[in-house]
Order: structure tokens, then sequence, then C-alpha cells
């Protein structure tokens, strides 16, 4: 794909000005409703652009500035191209949806920028529209987001307009897919997306009858992930003000928290799920955006359900059941949600401790069993798997082999993200294939992750494996701006692409290899071998082996030499053989001695399952071996005639004369291991050309580089028993003085920041960077004050030990100091509802659950002889600046809708009044309307029913006699929303 450069958006040869002319939008009578929004969208970021509002006429002008839509079927059906001819700018597309991404993709052209979150419209005005020559095709047939539910910061406090707003925000990314997981049970679940029960029990529009208690996050409920049970009102640093109720959820659980614990409340909470994503997965239907939801395989029955089974006789473990409750749970889908998949998820326990034969044995069956209950029902969507591992141990491919091919398989990068794409997809053929890069993960979800050279060189690889989705799992959503556009950009076009990286097709390689384990090597000669290369090398730490290998009558010979101990009894352990034990209590150096070669010969090894299965039972140590040899003949099967078969492998090591090297099972890793990068500093200098403005772009987007990737590692918080938890770690007190000297470099430039938006956009990814600074520091201070208790419990001197206490009290004090300071700073960047969790994480999990800062009171007020001072408590008032933001932001509604908005005023006393001024787009009489205040420093209003497109802003008046609009440049540039019907459902 052609990119369009600088020189083209700021071309002074446009094509706007021609003695003042506004231009046209031509789109055809009757056009269908995808082109109907794209004549309404370009028409819009036009009139924002250049202040000119252009009309959308059906045929082209006998002269004048037009832009002509049309649908041109030579071309793919999501391919576009832009072209100016004198005059005339065509925006062609292969089909509606085709025309709709050329259309975004114009908009960019106009300096317009898109995010997952909402627009970001330059401050200075186009005087002329800049010629465009561009086209487009997508590298990847299915490009999206995973928004993953669990956290508050991510998709469990979004409401169904934020689901609607960040619908259109993906078209205009030019992206096609949202998927949702859902917990069935345990500590997290259930959670009511998806349903468990039974057919009889779902009436004929989709209402349940049956059901359970079911909840998402919410701030009331106690030791979800870590999460303390905290009142929104108890938030430090007036927090509390932005949070509208006491026990704060989303808006499908008003009135049902803290669970639905009667039948009817149970039924009416995945009712309104149901009626909520009838309307959301509709929208996205319109939109070109395919829907997936889904849960873990083997289908986890909620205990209330297994109760209700075992009521009317029905044995829960019996496969028949679990058929039923699949034929229940799709007859729902299908009556209340349209979407386009169901996704079953692989157990996460394989990510950390494998499976067992058995294990993955019961998920094939679920699997086919929910396949076949789709099916029987008409197949209104489709079965697609995804999961933390692609698949079991032995062969991360498995799947494949009994899946139907219509049936997609993804899943999610391991290690959080840090483990590149799996190379198994490589050995998938012939079916979808998504890959899916963490965006941001959990364990730091609380900081700032950048992660654009991360996400460009997943695209790369998962494109180099075959796969034909991208997509990018999430929780927040302006904090990860520039992941998901880095993502969304390199689904269409990888064009930076070093020309020294290999990104050659990867081939198709043998699965199968150890379960587990390190390696080692040593230089020492080893005797008794004829091959001492194997013998040098040790695969240690390991459970076996797991190979795929056709049914058949094999001799094994495990190798094996000990190059570590230099007596016996150091290590000892047992070996089975397709579960028959073949050594009760092996020493190899009371076999063999040290660096010397012992073989292990077992005839006659019956494998009929396709997977020959070596196994380590652990004594004393570690269990080690070096190489392995497999030969014999396969069964006669389908026809042909039974065949020799040899496979030889140098455990631990690189291939050797005919030995191939180890691998892990499945595991072929990606060589760029964690650190994996592509270039990103001309994304970062576009990025802060449009967030901050021309004058600082360059040294802005150069800064911003620096700390992409692993420019803000190591983490400045990390998973403990949640997401985000705070450090307790001396060091990062040079870590905080490292990155806050590269952040305050990149705060020096606001004094070169001009205009009101890209002023507070600066401000917002300035204090985001400063937050992540203070977690820094405060990890740094706790990590001195954990030592200085230390210290204090460990002293007897009475004098000394009254020392110990005062310093440790004025650690304690720095500690409540920076807490306040990251309060200030989150609440100032608070705009989504992923910033309202941000706090919610850090309130209720490092401060309340965790204790952050008052772990060690009761240790320092017994040595001081009396209680801690009042400044030792984080202050509960609001200190910072006044705002006014409007945390969900949609861009387009449907006629005769009347839009809600909800608007956070705040100051340290309570605003004087908020009001939404609105017109029709490019009007001049503005309508004043008053907001209610619904509590602390929450507002809304419900804007009149759309009947053409609109614009409005907010104006909010404080007590010392400041205004604040929303957005900052209104009335000049205010938000923009199009009325727009899609088709008819």
């Amino acid at each position: 794909m052609r990119t369009i450069v600088r020189a083209m958006l700021m071309a002074v040869a446009g094509v706007v000005a021609q003695a003042g002319a506004t231009p046209v939008v031509v789109c055809p009578a009757e056009a269908p409703p995808l082109l109907q929004l794209a004549a309404k969208e370009v028409a819009r970021y036009i009139y924002l652009r250049t202040g000119a509002l252009p009309k959308v006429i059906t045929k082209p002008p006998a002269r004048g500035v037009a832009i002509v839509l049309a649908v041109d079927p030579a071309l793919s059906p999501e391919a576009y191209t832009l072209k100016t001819d004198g005059a005339v700018t065509r925006i062609t597309g292969g089909q509606p949806i085709g025309v709709l991404y050329g259309a975004y993709r114009f908009a960019e052209a106009l300096g317009v920028r898109f995010y997952l979150h909402g627009d970001v419209i330059p401050d200075k005005r186009l005087a002329t529209l800049p010629e465009v020559n561009d086209s487009g095709k997508p590298l990847f047939a299915t490009r999206g987001i995973q928004p993953f539910h669990d956290f508050p910061e991510g998709p469990d406090w979004w409401n169904q307009d934020d689901y609607l707003a960040y619908l259109h925000q993906l078209a205009k990314l030019r992206m096609n897919f949202i998927g949702l997981h859902c917990y069935p049970e345990g500590g997290v679940g259930p959670e009511p997306l998806v349903w468990i029960g039974l057919a009889a029990d779902v009436g004929e529009q989709g209402q349940v009858q049956f059901s359970y208690p079911a909840q998402w996050a919410r701030t009331g409920r106690n030791g979800m992930w870590g999460y303390g049970a905290l009142k929104t009102a108890d938030f430090a640093g007036g927090a509390g003000q932005l949070f509208p109720d006491d026990d704060y959820g989303a808006d499908v659980l008003k009135g049902l928290m803290p669970l639905p614990n009667t039948p009817a409340q149970q039924n009416e909470l995945f009712n309104r799920v149901g009626r909520q994503f009838h309307t959301v997965f509709a929208q996205a239907r319109a939109l070109g955006v395919k829907t997936c939801i889904g849960t873990e395989t083997p289908l986890t029955i909620p205990a209330a359900v297994k109760e209700h089974l075992k009521k009317l006789g029905k044995n829960p473990d019996d496969p028949a059941t679990v058929r039923e409750l699949y034929d229940g749970m799709f007859k729902r889908i299908a009556a209340w949600y349209p979407v386009d998949y169901y996704w079953l998820w692989t157990p996460e326990g394989w990510t950390w401790g494998g499976n067992k034969p058995e294990e993955f044995a019961a998920t094939q069956r679920d699997i086919m069993t929910a396949y076949e209950s789709l099916q029987a029902l008409g197949k209104p969507f489709t079965i697609a798997t995804s999961g933390w591992v692609l698949g079991p141990q032995h062969d991360r491919a498995a799947l494949d082999k009994f899946l139907p091919k219509d049936c997609p398989m993804s899943c999610i990068n391991r290690d959080v993200g840090h483990d590149a794409v799996e190379y198994a997809f490589a050995n998938i053929q012939g079916r979808p294939k998504w890959a899916i890069p963490w965006m941001e993960n959990d364990p730091n979800l609380v900081a700032y992750q950048p992660w654009v050279g991360r996400m460009r060189h997943d695209a790369v690889d998962a494109r180099r494996l075959g796969c034909d989705g991208l997509l990018g799992i999430h929780w927040r959503t302006k904090m990860m701006a520039m992941n998901v556009a880095a993502l969304a950009a390199a689904a269409w076009d990888q064009s930076w692409v070093p020309a020294a990286f290999d990104n050659r097709p990867v081939a198709p390689s043998r699965p199968g290899g150890a379960v587990g384990g390190q390696t080692a090597h040593t230089d020492a000669q080893v005797a008794d071998t004829d091959a001492p290369e194997v013998y040098q090398s040790v695969r240690y730490d390991t459970d076996g082996y797991a190979l795929p290998i056709a049914n058949g009558a094999y001799t094994v010979t495990l190798k094996f030499s000990e190059i570590t101990y230099n007596e016996a009894g150091k290590r000892v352990f047992g070996v089975k053989l397709q579960g028959q034990s073949v050594a009760d209590k092996l020493d190899i150096f009371a076999q063999a001695g040290k660096n010397k070669a012992y073989d292990l010969v077992t005839p006659a090894v019956k494998v009929t399952d396709g997977v020959l299965k070596i196994e380590f039972v652990r004594i004393v140590e570690f269990p080690c071996i070096a190489g392995l040899v497999i030969s014999g003949m396969t069964d006669a099967a389908n026809q042909v005639a039974a065949q020799p078969l040899t496979r030889k492998i140098n455990c631990g090591g690189g291939a050797v004369q005919d030995y191939e090297a180890d691998t892990t099972a499945g595991e072929r890793q990606n060589p760029a291991g964690k650190d994996r990068t592509m270039p990103v500093r001309e994304f970062y200098v576009d990025f802060a050309r449009a967030h901050f403005g021309p004058a600082v772009a360059d040294e802005a987007g150069t800064i911003l580089a620096s700390l992409d990737g692993f420019g803000f590692r190591p983490n400045p918080s990390d998973w403990s028993n949640g997401p985000g938890n705070l450090p307790t770690l001396s060091a990062l007190r040079k870590e905080a003085q490292a990155k806050g000297a590269v952040v305050e470099r990149f705060g020096a430039l606001r004094a070169k920041v001009a205009g009101a938006g890209n002023l507070q956009r600066f401000d917002y990814w300035l204090n985001t960077l400063r937050a992540s600074v203070n977690l820094y520091e405060q990890g740094g201070i706790r990590g001195d004050l954990d030592a200085l208790i230390k210290k204090l419990q460990a002293e007897t001197d009475g004098a000394k030990k009254l020392a110990l206490a005062r310093d440790a009290l004025a650690l304690r004090l720095d500690l409540a100091r920076k807490w306040d300071e990251l309060m200030r700073l989150e609440i100032s960047v608070a705009d989504t509802p992923g910033e309202l969790g941000t706090i919610a994480n850090l309130e209720q999990h490092s401060r309340i659950q965790s204790a952050y800062l008052t772990e060690f009171d009761p240790a320092i007020t017994n040595a001081l002889g009396q209680p801690l001072p009042v400044a030792a408590t984080p202050a509960m008032d609001y200190r910072g600046e006044p705002r006014v933001t409007v945390l969900t932001v949609r861009s387009a509604v449907a006629p005769g809708e009347a839009l809600t908005l909800r608007i956070i005023a705040l100051d340290r006393q309570p605003a004087k009044s908020v009001t939404v001024r609105i017109r029709p787009l490019g009007r001049r009489a503005w309508q004043t309307m008053p907001a209610a205040h619904l509590n602390r420093a929450v507002y809304q209003t419900q804007l009149p029913a759309a009947t053409d497109d609109f614009e409005y802003h907010v104006e909010a008046k404080f007590s010392d006699g400041r205004k604040l609009t929303w957005p900052a440049t209104a009335p000049d540039l205010n938000q923009t929303v199009v009325v727009w019907a899609p088709p008819a459902q």
C-alpha cells in the first residue's frame, strides 16, 4: 500500500481553493447503507478540518470540487483506491465496506487519526484539501480486538454506548472483528455473557427461565483477582468524585448488586445482557465487524446448573447431558446475539502445567460435541477455537487434525505476550487461523505499556506463519492508543519492515518434543560411544517427551550421560514408556559414571494413539536425557503397507550426525524471542504530530519512540493475586531517576505546544508517563521501608530502635505523599471507563487489599510508642486542577436515538453549572441544555432525538469563575455525530 506522506498532507496545490468553493460529496442515489455512511463521514471530516460543510448529492456536478464515492467490483471487497484528478477526488472500493475504508483513509489524509477510544482532530484547520493517490488492500482477512473481561479496566465496565462507540472506531481503523471471552465459574465467574443451561429453559425470544448468580467486576466485590471491596467514596485523592455510586459497575448490574440472588434477578441479568448484545452485535454486523463470544473447553458447568440437572435426573458428567447444555446455550445465542463465531478456549492450565493425554481427549470430545450441536441447530454461527495455547503440549497444532476445516483456530501469545506468535501456526493448513498478540499485559495493568515495535513484529510473524487473522488482546482503550493503531495499520501495510529482515513464509515443522525442561552442555569428552556429541548435551528438569508418530511397534533407545555430578545418589529418577515403567530408580552415575554413555533399550513399544509418551518420575534432583532413538515398523493403514520408521533426537542440543535438533513439545519458538521489535520512530513522530502539533512532532516522537517496548522495563507493577500490584524494590529508585529524566525532557516540550486540543492531549500523555514514574518511585521508597523495618524488628537497643522507627516514619510519610501525587495524576487522565478501572485497581488492590502503604504501620507505631500522624493517611479530598470530560464518545447514532452523555465536571468545590450546547452540523444557532447532577462530580443529559447530523460541546462553570469546555477546542472544533440507519437485521 502506498503511504500518504507528509508532503501530500501539506500540499499547497489543493483542490478546495477555487474561489472559496465548498466541495460536494457525491454518493449514488439508492446507495447501500455503508456507502451512505461513507458519504456522511467524508463530509463530516472535511467540515472538521476546513470549517466548510460539504453537501451530499447524488450526481457529479458539472464543475467545482467534488469527492465521488463509487464501487468497483474489479477490486477485492475491502480494497480501496483514492485518486485526485483535477478538482475531483474519487474514493472507490470493491464493495461498500471498501468504500467506507477508503473514506476513513481519506480522513487520515486530512490529518485525522483514529484510535479505539475516539478520534484525534488536529487543532489547526486546513486551507486546502490535499491531493491523494493511494490504495489499500488488507494483508489479513480478519483484523480486530479481543477485549478481555474480568478486570474493571476492561469491558467489565463497558456499557452499551461504549461498545457502540468502539465498534465505529474499529471500522475507522479498518478492523472487522471483536471477540469476547467468558469465565463460566470460579473466583472470577460466572460472568453473564454466556448462559449455560438446557434448551427447555430458553424462551423463543432467548429469555432464560432458569439461571444462576453471575456478575462482572464492581467496586463492592471482595476478593476478585486481589481487589478488596471498597466504597468509591473512600477512594483517596477525591477519586470517588468520578463515580456516581459507592458500589460501581456496568449499567446492566444496576439494581442487581451485590449479586442477583433471587431466580427472577438471576434471569433478569442474563436477559439484560442478551438485549444489550443484541443491539451491539447487530450494529457490528451492519459495520462489517464480525463478532465472537465463547468460554472454556471442556465445558465448565456452574454449580447451580449441576444441581438443577441432578433434580431433573440428569448426570452433569454424562456426555449426553453436555450435548443438551450446548443445545440450550446455542439456542439462546442464536435467538439473542447475531454472532459469527463461538470460540472454545483450550484450558488455561495447559499454559502453566501442561496437559495429560486424557485431558486432551476430553477437550477433543467436547469441541466435537459443541460442533455437532451447532450443526444440528442449522449452524447459525461457526465454531472456532482459541486459548492461552493453540493446542496440547505434544503438538500445539493437534486440533487441526480433527476439527472441521471451516472452524478457525487461534490463540494468544504465551508469557503474557512476551513470547512470540505461536510457531505451530505454520503446521496448520487449509483453515482460518488468527494470531492474537497482547497489546498490553495484565500483570502491569496500571502502567504505561507502549509496544508499537512488538505489535509490528508480531504482525509480520503472523503473516510469515500463514495466519489470515490478526487480533489484539487488551483491557484499556485510550491508554492503548498507540498499540491499537500500530496493530491495525500493520494488518494493511508492512512497508516499514527492514530490508535485512527475513520475512519469508515459515514452512511446516515436525511437531512434538520435550515436555518442559532446560538444556546443559559439557565440552568434556564422553566415553563409550561413537556419537559423543549426542551425550555432551542434555535436557534436564523435564517431565519427558510427547512425540507424534505413526501407530506401530518400535524399539526405543533412551541415551543418558551424567555431565554434572561426581557421585551416585545425586540424580535418581524413574522412566516410563507408554505409561509402563522401564526403570524405577535410574541413577546414571551409578550405572556408568560421569561423562560416559549409558543406553536404556526397550523393544516392542506399541503406539496406538499416534503419540509416543516418555515420562520421567522425579525422585532425587532433576531427570535428564541426552538423546533418543525410535526405530521400527508402522502399522499398515488405509491400504498402505507397514513402513520402516526411524527418528533420532539430540536431547538438549542441535542437529548432529543424523540426529535432529531438540525442541520442546510443539513449541518451536520464534527466534526473535522476547525482545522482538521493529522500527517505530516514524510511527511516533506521526503520532506526536497529530496529538501535539507540528512544532514538537519530531522531538516528542523521538522521545516516545525511545520509551517503546523495553524502554519502560522492568515493569513498575506486576502480578500478585491479581494485576497491577505495586512493587517493593529499592533499586527502582534508579529506574525512577532514569525514566523520570526522559519523561521530563518530554515535559519540557510543553512550552512549544500551541492549541487547546494539542495542550490537552499533551498533558494526558505527560501525566500518564509521570504516573508510571511515580510507580517506580513508590516501589523504591517501599523497598527502602521494607529493608528498614527488617532492621527495626531485629534491633534490641531501645535508642537505636527509636531512631530506626523515626526513619521508617519519614519513609512512610513519603509514601503517603507519593500516593497523593499518583491519585492526582490518575484523576487528571480519567477520560474512559478503563482509566476509572485503573484507579479502582490501585485503590482496591494495592492500597487496601495488599496494604501497600499501611503494612508496617503497627511495627512503626509500636516502636514509636504513639500513633502515626494524620499526614500518614493519603488525602481524601480532590486537590487537582478543574477538569471536564465525557467518558464515552460516540460519533454515530441511529435516527430517532436520544444520545445520553455522562459528564465529569470535577473541581475542589462542586461545579456551579454544567450545560451542553448542541446544533445541527455546520449551523450557527446553538441550543443550550442543562445537565442533571447525578452524584458527586458526575452529570448526565439526554440529547434530543436525532434527526440529522449534529455537533455539541460541554461547558462547565466552576466556583472560582473559571469555565472549561469539552472538547477543549470548542466552540471552534466540537464533537460531531452523524445520524445513520444501518440495514434492518
